[in-house]
């Protein structure tokens, strides 16, 4: 329950943030956080667009980095009056207000409790994840009364597939939903990460309408995508070219592991909704998926192994992962293989 309300209370933060841009009232003190980096970055853009004049930049909007952030050099570029324009805008990069040492604390939370109206001052956390600590009343106190807290969270896939169109047309293409379904699934559903997927394809594609042809000529895949490739053909018993796909991956091999046993994790259940005649909406509820087309794809190749090959396979990426971290000595890239070898020979299909 207190998820579904902190993700409520997100989103109607996301939205009143859209609301004052666009009637411009914008407030004085925001925390940005979240892993969705281009959503941030854009509006980031679009306030420093609402509040600062085109050529005065360099006197009204000022980038602190966290790192070497002080109270007193806050305070002092807080207290800078604007020049040739109503506002100033102050985005200070990574700094952890709930960590700070307590001096540098209280001097802050001091300063947030009486901002100017000139000042829009902006904490954003990038590298560093944000958490609220409620036992630091005073800080808490100050940021709830007299900020808002912006979380850019990954977007829902129908969002999403709307986007990838738009920022297409944009290009001169189209894209129908289940190739833009198909560029989620490859590259991820991070917009920072799929922009330049995107405009790869744009400038490859010769015709109107993007083709998958023209996705998997350009763009490159995560890994989950890879692995899940490299899975499926050990499932329909092309042994080459599964270890083509692997032979390709240039990650750690216990990296590669890790996805390789969720991916049998997935599996496993998908064969389980096959036999209790549950569906992808099932596996996706499970897994926390936001598109049907994963789910799908888990579906189609769960039909081709039965439920004990399944658990032998989530058996022996657990005792491979064991060795690779336990074993003396032990060459992870052999030992990833030989686990590849075994489970394309074990089991027959379904």
């Amino acid at each position: 329950m207190a998820k579904r309300n902190d993700k409520a209370a997100g989103q109607a933060a996301y939205r009143k943030l859209k609301q004052d841009l666009r009637q411009g009232t914008v407030g004085s003190l925001y925390l940005f956080h979240g892993e969705e980096a281009y959503l941030r970055d854009h509006y980031l853009d679009q306030m420093k667009a609402k509040l600062i004049p085109p050529g005065m930049e360099s006197f009204n909007y000022h980038r602190l980095a966290g790192k070497t952030l002080t109270a007193q050099r806050l305070a002092e570029t807080v207290d800078a009056l604007p020049m040739m324009s109503p506002r100033t805008l102050i985005v200070v990069q990574d700094y952890d207000l709930f960590k700070a040492p307590e001096g540098e604390r209280k001097a802050i939370t001091q300063l947030l409790e009486d901002l100017p109206e000139y000042c829009c001052l902006v904490f954003v956390y990038d590298t560093l994840a944000y958490k609220r600590d409620a036992r630091m009343k005073k800080l808490a106190g100050v940021l709830q009364d007299k900020g808002q807290e912006v979380p850019f969270l990954r977007q829902e896939t129908g969002d999403l597939v709307d986007w990838i169109g738009r920022r297409f047309r944009a290009l001169g293409h189209d894209i129908d939903t289940a190739d833009a379904q198909y560029l989620i699934f490859l590259c991820g559903d991070l917009m920072h990460g799929l922009i330049g997927e995107i405009e790869k394809i744009g400038a490859y594609a010769q015709g109107r309408r993007v083709t998958r042809q023209d996705i998997d000529a350009v763009a490159i895949p995560v890994i989950d995508a890879v692995v899940f490739q490299m899975t499926d053909a050990l499932s329909r018993r092309q042994t080459d070219k599964a270890f083509s796909v692997l032979t390709d991956l240039q990650q750690a091999p216990i990296m590669i592991l890790a996805v390789l046993g969720k991916h049998f994790r997935q599996l496993y259940t998908a064969r389980v909704a096959l036999e209790s005649g549950k569906g992808s909406r099932w596996v996706m509820e499970l897994w926390g998926m936001r598109s049907p087309y994963p789910a799908d794809k888990l579906l189609e190749g769960a039909r081709h192994h039965d439920l004990a090959w399944c658990k032998t396979a989530m058996r022996r990426c657990a005792e491979t992962d064991l060795a690779m971290k336990s074993v003396a000595g032990a060459d992870g890239k052999d030992l990833l293989v030989s686990l590849l070898l075994e489970l394309s020979a074990g089991g027959a299909p379904c």
